[in-house]
């Protein structure tokens, strides 16, 4: 089999190797890889033998007397043989590059012929390119010596042969004919040579090229499978806001689809289901301005039908730009109408069961007052004590349940220094945090004039000072700084504790979290200190949060407005 390969390769003729580009050339090239090695033998001889045809008739009109010689017809009839060995002898089977002898006897028959036809035939020289050409074309350096012996053979052969004295100029023919085609030889082996490596190259490149396309068509069926499985809408927008690709999910849901009809700035409203999104917060226009998020809470439907309102949770991600072009970005709606349907049973059911807790504890803790302020208990004084201080704990518990079940809390408002109102919390908790080895300092800008609810407020620090004892470790320091910053009151508490990591201050503020730290070491919390917080300081039009480094300690700073002047 590869004596064969080889073979085929070095039957390879002039016209099938260097034509390789245009339509001609595909179709030789076509023609040239259905034919059999006997096939391109011939293809490769028969320009050779069209032209000796022609100059045959050429001579039968402007020289007849030539065809009269017998050494020429001897030379015409050499040719014939030649192309019907071409024909005849089933080159195939033969050693690889036994081929190469058909167009040494070309250049040995143009030669008997040119001596044949006289002065008037020194043109046919000129045929020697073609085997010169048919040999210096392929990669084998021997071919290259056969081309130049070829040429060579076909002045000294006739000029060994003839008897008669030389015509003038022949020695000179002898000498320069063969120095000219042997240029021409080695010049077609080097042009050859790079032809080839380019067509090497090609096919290379070409199969590359078919391999990254079948691996691309590949990616792509696994990104249609994908986008066709998931049950969440993606819908992927170019740099310009105009739609490049939409799933399944995005197309079957008649919400989704109209969005992407009305090119995203229509049909949809913000968290509190009634006021519609303004052109510039639509998911779309917040894509291609490059903002990238997560978790962003839209409705669709109409308000005035909250049952038929849609709630879906959206996220943007851009597209890396490419080639200096913006790449646009990849939205992801998730319908959440049924989670956010849970969640406001959830709270409904929490508020609805803290209530009828109250009304008991309330009631308990009546009826203790009354029972500790009646003498003749004194011997079970301390243990009513226990149980009005857990009551009333219990009932802190449950009315924390409410506030962040409805998410809101009843303020009584008074005019407040809020440093004289920090001063007492802290001085209260002193005790507590020397007993836990903690030093507590405090800083405060006196006064700090606000507009509060005095009792929320004390709420609100207990909460985030016993989060900074609870969290820090014997020796450490919790430092209260209270300041005025323009028309905004500023009070931040710092300690050196555990810390939290970037998950962790992500969820601080979600109901019944607490993080893993606390569960582990069994400290004690419902979860609530913090989203108890946020709710009533952001009733009081200021906001909240955290500042932490996992293992450094966390600061954590509310900030309410000033009472006015």
């Amino acid at each position: 089999m590869k004596q064969r390969q080889e073979s085929d390769r070095a039957a390879l003729g002039s016209a099938g190797e260097l034509a390789i580009n245009g339509p001609l050339a595909d179709h030789v090239d076509a023609l040239h890889g259905r034919l059999g090695v006997r096939g391109r033998v011939v293809l490769a001889q028969l320009p050779f033998t069209i032209t000796v045809c022609l100059v045959v008739a050429a001579a039968a009109v402007f020289s007849p007397a030539s065809l009269a010689s017998d050494m020429f017809r001897m030379a015409l009839l050499a040719h014939t043989a030649i192309f019907a060995a071409c024909l005849a002898v089933p080159w195939g089977r033969l050693p690889a590059g036994a081929s190469a002898a058909i167009p040494v006897l070309d250049c040995i028959a143009v030669g008997f012929t040119r001596e044949a036809g006289g002065p008037a035939f020194n043109v046919l020289s000129l045929l020697l390119v073609f085997p010169v050409i048919w040999l210096s074309v392929r990669r084998r350096r021997y071919m290259l010596f056969l081309a130049i012996l070829g040429v060579v053979l076909s002045t000294a052969l006739p000029t060994a042969v003839a008897v008669s004295a030389q015509a003038p100029g022949a020695m000179i023919r002898t000498i320069f004919l063969p120095l000219v085609m042997s240029a021409i030889a080695v010049t077609a082996y080097a042009v050859a040579g790079i032809v080839f490596r380019q067509r090497e190259r090609l096919l290379l490149s070409e199969h590359e090229l078919a391999q990254t396309l079948a691996e691309n068509v590949r990616r792509q069926r696994l990104l249609d499978a994908v986008l066709a499985a998931v049950g969440i809408g993606v819908w992927v927008v170019d740099a310009e806001g105009r739609t490049v690709l939409t799933n399944k999910a995005m197309q079957a849901d008649p919400a989704l689809a109209a969005l992407t009809e009305a090119a995203g700035h229509g049909g949809l409203f913000l968290a509190d289901r009634s006021s519609p999104a303004p052109p510039d917060l639509s998911p779309v226009s917040r894509a291609i301005s490059g903002s990238a998020f997560s978790d962003e809470l839209y409705w669709t439907g109409d308000p005035d039908d909250p049952a038929r309102q849609r709630a879906y949770s959206v996220g943007a991600h851009g597209i890396p730009a490419s080639q200096g072009k913006d790449g646009g970005s990849v939205l992801t709606f998730v319908d959440v109408t049924r989670l956010i349907s849970a969640l406001a049973a959830k709270d409904n059911f929490v508020a609805t069961v803290s209530h009828e807790l109250r009304t008991p504890l309330t009631s308990i803790l009546g009826y203790l007052e009354l029972v500790l302020d009646e003498p003749g208990h004194e011997e079970i004084q301390s243990e009513l004590l226990v149980v009005h201080r857990n009551a009333q704990h219990l009932l802190g518990l449950v009315n924390d349940l409410i506030a962040v079940a409805s998410e809101r809390v009843e303020l009584s408002l008074e005019d407040t220094d809020l440093a004289k109102l920090v001063t007492e919390v802290v001085d209260s908790t002193i005790p507590k945090a020397a007993m836990n080895g903690l030093e507590l300092e405090l800083d405060v800008e006196q006064p700090l004039p606000a507009r509060v609810d005095p009792g929320r407020i004390r709420q609100v620090l207990g909460n985030l000072l016993s989060n900074a004892i609870k969290y820090s470790k014997e020796g450490g320091r919790i430092t209260v700084l209270a300041q005025r910053n323009g028309q905004t009151l500023v009070c931040s508490i710092t300690d050196t504790g555990v810390g939290m990591s970037a998950e962790e201050q992500e969820q601080a503020f979600t109901k019944f979290f607490r993080s893993a730290r606390s569960r582990e070491t069994a400290i004690p919390g419902a979860g609530l200190g913090l989203p108890v917080s946020k709710t009533i300081i952001e009733a009081h039009g200021g906001s909240i949060s955290l500042a932490s480094t996992q293992g450094t300690g966390t600061t954590a700073t509310f900030m309410i407005p000033c009472a006015e002047d």
